[in-house]
């Protein structure tokens, strides 16, 4: 079986100046920072996308659009289920004093607690005040699976990978500490932001290779009674 080939190499969802609706896309320029971009307040163009994120033979067409405001790469109905692993950086995991697992620790979240790029972390009345309750933020990298899989080797795996993206795990030390499930601290609505590009696995052959980091300009909570 042969790996997921994309006819865009970074796609982005967003609304559109021009049209006021959603659309998807691939940056114009190749080299764009596109979430520093949008947070700085800069111009975005993207060539359309038709079709959809998931599927392969979308074209990537010559009409030029205006990043109006920015979403996560995927919709919420594009996504069957999200899985996560916990405990998955070693560094992190000895500056949270945690032995490293035996095995896998597995978590899911909702969808809703999905948001975008740059939405609002919204903190439940549950986790206030969050001075006690410690919401923290944690870089991943996210594995978008393009086909079905079942049962699938090692060595196979990455042939189902359609594309990267990154996302903030916002966690709730006190809840997450509190219990061994982390399912409750980490699904709050509105406190998982996914994006911003999508990037086809054509354009990553290793991704143990990609260097993520996190960059805190500051340090603020909105307080949102949910």
């Amino acid at each position: 079986m042969a790996p997921i080939s994309t006819n865009w190499s970074r796609l982005i969802r967003f609304v559109a100046a021009e049209t006021s609706r959603v659309h998807i896309g691939e940056p114009v320029d190749t080299t764009l920072d596109v979430g520093l971009a949008f947070h700085e307040g800069k111009v975005i163009k993207a060539y359309e996308i038709v079709g959809s994120a998931l599927d392969p033979s979308s074209q990537v067409s010559r009409d030029v659009l205006t990043v109006k405001h920015l979403l996560s790469p995927l919709a919420n109905e594009e996504i069957k289920v999200v899985r996560c692993l916990g405990l998955n950086y070693a560094d992190h995991a000895e500056e949270a004093k945690l032995a490293a697992p035996k095995f896998p620790i597995l978590f899911y979240k909702p969808l809703t607690s999905l948001i975008g790029p740059s939405a609002t972390v919204t903190i439940p009345r549950v986790a206030q005040p969050a001075k006690d309750h410690l919401p923290d933020y944690e870089v991943e990298l996210v594995i978008v699976i393009g086909k079905p899989a079942k049962d699938v080797s090692e060595k196979d795996a990455l042939e189902y990978v359609l594309g990267y993206t990154g996302a903030n795990d916002v966690s709730f030390r006190y809840h997450q500490m509190a219990v061994s499930q982390w399912g409750f601290s980490k699904s709050f609505d509105n406190t998982n932001p996914l994006g911003p590009c999508l990037v086809s696995a054509k354009s990553i052959p290793d991704p143990q290779n990609i260097p993520l980091k996190c960059v805190i300009y500051w340090v603020f909570f909105q307080l949102i009674i949910a």
